[in-house]
């Protein structure tokens, strides 16, 4: 069983979707604490040519809540804007047409639950990719939220029964490959590099919103693009 978990993120840049790709379950890390200032309800798409945010508007946010405990503004305002600056941002893009009544799907979610819409911007991008994978919510599944950072995960890896734990690159500060190893688990690292693409203007933006790499390239070339990597 190869396992990875990663907090839900919004539209979340390409490695986390190669991540997803990667691995046999994916945990939605649920119910440990909402990061302020994070990518939980926010990404970065091209407004006007430059790297700008789209966010989910929250109510009362806070780093003392667990994710699956923040609330989203229920009001239609927000998102009929955030849609429209999309629409027209990317007008031009190859792939509008396909791409955006996704986009359209994750906004319009009938939850005000800020992990929904963040769980759905994954869900539907793989769906649209045609990619399976098992998604669990670790706030439904392990019962171990007593347990501290690397005690957790371990768990989660013994309950799963996984033998390979695959994370992102920057997780190499924060876990010991020697220490999964004690507990049977194989730690790989997700190292992607810079995955381009054309965009609108001659220079190359990185490290964007999926949302960006699904309006430029066409399917079966996102697909490609998620086998870009290796593993550290």
């Amino acid at each position: 069983m190869k396992l990875a978990i990663m907090q839900p993120y919004f539209f979340p840049y390409i490695a986390y979707y190669q991540m997803v790709k990667a691995v046999d379950r994916f945990v939605f890390y649920d119910d440990v604490n909402y990061i302020k200032g994070g990518w939980i309800n926010r990404n970065r798409i091209l407004i006007n040519g430059i790297p700008s945010y789209i966010n989910v508007i929250m109510k009362n946010a806070s780093p003392f809540k667990h994710i699956d405990e923040i609330i989203v503004n229920d009001r239609i305002q927000w998102k009929d804007k955030l849609l429209k600056s999309i629409r027209l941002n990317y007008a031009k893009a190859p792939f509008l047409k396909e791409v955006f009544p996704l986009v359209a799907s994750v906004v319009y979610i009938k939850s005000n639950r800020l992990v929904d819409y963040s769980r759905k911007s994954i869900e539907e991008v793989m769906a649209y990719l045609e990619i399976k994978k098992d998604f669990v919510e670790s706030s439904k599944i392990y019962n171990n939220a007593h347990l501290k950072s690397i005690e957790r995960i371990l768990d989660i890896c013994r309950q799963s029964n996984s033998t390979e734990y695959i994370n992102l690159i920057g997780g190499r500060s924060l876990y010991n490959k020697e220490l999964f190893k004690e507990h049977g688990v194989d730690l790989f690292f997700i190292d992607s590099g810079i995955v381009t693409y054309p965009q609108f203007k001659r220079y190359f933006v990185p490290h964007l919103s999926i949302i960006d790499v699904l309006m430029f390239n066409p399917k079966e070339q996102v697909i490609n693009m998620l086998d870009k990597y290796r593993l550290a």
